[in-house]
């Protein structure tokens, strides 16, 4: 049994079949092709799997298809526009907010929302809001620096 699903991703619109117990991670990993979401953990904890659904950052690990019917998701692949990195993408590369990169698209895709709630956020704001996303390579100082740096760009 499957559940047509409309969903309107990086601004394109969507109609699939999923299965009603399919997490959104493996939609837009397996049915869309966008591997820029990762899979992780499915239990919410590691972060790697963060989008955003009609503005709001989720973990689509935690979030059933079904239940985003109707929805807006923004994914990693969404952010860069005509070739051009965005702001946040930006400082991540030049602060080298990264590693072996498996966590830097959820990184970027929760510090879209730290930004959105929090436009010039102090080192211990930025670190405790990123409490929800694990990072094993690089030990947080440059992930922390690439955001502040987007907030700087942005002033």
């Amino acid at each position: 049994m499957t559940s047509r699903v409309h969903l309107v991703v990086n601004g394109t619109p969507h109609e699939l079949e999923v299965d009603p117990s399919q997490a959104l991670v493996h939609v837009l990993r397996d049915q869309l092709r966008l591997t820029g979401t990762r899979f992780g953990c499915l239990t919410g904890h590691c972060g790697a799997c963060t989008v955003r659904l009609d503005g709001r950052a989720v973990k689509s690990c935690t979030v059933l298809a079904a239940s985003a019917d109707g929805a807006r998701i923004e994914t990693i692949e969404g952010l860069a526009a005509d070739g051009t990195l965005h702001p946040l993408q930006r400082a991540f590369w030049e602060r080298f907010g990264f590693q072996c990169g498996f966590c830097t698209p959820g990184m970027i895709m929760t510090a879209l929302e730290i930004l959105a709630e929090h436009p010039h956020p102090d080192e211990a704001t930025i670190r405790r809001l990123l409490g929800g996303n694990l990072c094993r390579c690089t030990g947080y100082q440059t992930i922390v620096e690439a955001i502040q740096a987007a907030s700087e760009a942005a002033r």
